[in-house]
């Protein structure tokens, strides 16, 4: 399906867009208080609030609701900001645009469910209002892709996407793995499609938020949402994750944003040079990503000539180990170590297996 994208804000060059506001809306008091001291500081394009919060389990503050509404409205109409809130069904779409919402954005719970996000796409037609789409709960890049499509397919062309992080079972020092590379493949597939980065929900905790923001405008991002609350502690959902007015601008102003023209031409010199030395290291890893699988067949002829199994767990946490301090030696992380020769080590499976059943 080919696509356009129109950017979601009219802004100069390449400056980012800026979203910035508390996790939910909990009194007009807060909200205000909020915008007031954020539009005060000239550091955000746009203002967020939660009304209608999908919560993981019952019982949880799930959002004020409708009231909320004309606390958004005040916020435009003191502060000059445009607003964005989230939407999960047609009611709140129908809320929302009644109120004179600026900009809607889906939730990582609602792009996960088709159903859900066709409901959304349904309510918009006819109607020309900018969407952000942030990335499904699960680490699944065509679930992404289809939720925007959809959205597209109802005449939206103003679509961002949000990069919000993948729900992930074990230790991580995330709310939600970032997993950069599913982002840069949506953008690879979207190449005019704007991409926000939701430091707040990657991180969980306030403590890295700016590392990520900093990484995520490295990798040439459009734009930060970042949840900011007058006195985080007590707010009613996502504490942990929010910051003050003050600490935003701290972090914004100490932050490095790429140049305008932030894509480096390919002839420029001392650096072609460099991208072809790239490109000859990536033929050679290919070259020998395809020797080390012939010799997993023959491993794998072995295995089957004497009936063992594929799966030898023993060799495998050997070579997983040895490889993890020998990358660390040679300035590599173990992450990064782990997720190669982990993919490594499964297409080396799938070869072996087609060899044990014949294929």
């Amino acid at each position: 399906m080919s696509m356009t994208f129109k950017p979601i804000l009219e802004r100069e060059g390449k400056r980012p867009i800026l979203i910035a506001g508390p996790c939910s809306a909990e009194s007009e008091e807060q909200v205000m208080q909020t915008a007031r001291e954020l539009a005060d500081a000239k550091q955000i394009d746009v203002f967020r609030a939660g009304i209608w919060k999908p919560r993981t389990r019952p019982g949880e503050f799930e959002g004020v609701g409708a009231i909320g509404l004309p606390w958004l409205k005040r916020v435009k109409q003191e502060t000059g900001l445009k607003v964005t809130t989230e939407v999960g069904n047609k009611d709140h779409v129908f809320e929302a645009l009644k109120a004179g919402i600026d900009i809607l954005w889906i939730g990582a719970r609602t792009t996960v469910n088709p159903f859900s996000i066709q409901e959304v796409a349904d309510a918009l037609k006819g109607v020309d209002i900018p969407v952000i789409v942030k990335n499904p709960v699960n680490p699944d890049l065509k679930l992404w892709m289809g939720g925007i499509e959809r959205i597209y397919k109802a005449g939206i062309t103003r679509i961002a996407a949000i990069h919000r992080g993948f729900s992930f079972h074990g230790d991580t020092k995330y709310r939600n793995v970032p997993h950069w590379q599913i982002a840069i493949d949506l953008k690879r597939n979207f190449p005019d499609l704007e991409i926000i980065c939701d430091n707040s929900h990657i991180c969980g905790r306030r403590d890295i938020l700016q590392d990520v923001a900093q990484k995520a405008m490295d990798l040439n991002f459009d734009g930060l949402m970042t949840e900011v609350h007058p006195d985080p502690d007590k707010a009613w959902s996502d504490a942990a994750q929010q910051i003050t007015p003050a600490q935003y601008t701290a972090m914004i102003k100490s932050m490095t944003f790429p140049a305008a023209d932030a894509e480096v031409p390919s002839s420029v010199e001392g650096i072609s040079h460099l991208r072809g030395d790239i490109d000859e290291i990536d033929q050679e890893l290919i070259n020998l990503l395809s020797r080390r699988m012939k010799i997993a067949e023959k491993i794998g002829e072995y295995k089957k000539a004497n009936n063992l199994p594929v799966l030898q767990t023993t060799r495998w946490n050997e070579i997983l180990g040895k490889s993890v301090e020998i990358g660390s030696k040679k300035g590599l992380s173990e992450e990064f170590v782990t997720v190669v020769l982990k993919a490594i080590h499964d297409e080396s499976i799938n070869h072996q297996i087609r060899i044990m059943h014949g294929e």
